[in-house]
């Protein structure tokens, strides 16, 4: 890891990725917006810099979700140490995605995965 990349995860920063479904059979609990209001919480209680807010609202059962994949982009061209993501499941739900964290996580790209669910 370069020097600017090691500052960069020493500040903290973090995507907030919220997912709803479109999908009648991939219900989920909580609205976008009160996914976004509990992670912003969770971000001010452990004071972690937010560098942006993704939305997606589709299926996370097949890959190929552009916010998603726009987002592990930005994670391996340094801009976010982390992922704060309201439950696991909005992150990924197949093995392409779920690999893909994964072998982010593995190789010291992603740094955190932050659930206020666990």
């Amino acid at each position: 890891m370069s020097k600017d990349n090691k500052a960069k995860h020493q500040t903290r920063n973090f995507f907030i990725y919220a997912r709803k479904s479109t999908d009648s059979e991939d219900r989920q609990i909580r609205s976008i917006n009160d996914q976004i209001a509990e992670l912003k919480e969770l971000a001010k209680k452990e004071h972690l810099e937010i560098v942006d807010l993704l939305v997606e609202k589709q299926t996370a059962k097949k890959p190929d979700r552009p916010v998603f994949a726009e987002m592990l982009k930005r994670i391996e061209a340094g801009e976010a140490m982390g992922i704060l993501v309201w439950h696991p499941d909005c992150l990924a739900r197949n093995s392409v995605d779920g690999g893909q964290i994964i072998y982010l996580v593995d190789t010291g790209i992603i740094i955190e995965l932050k659930f206020p669910t666990f």
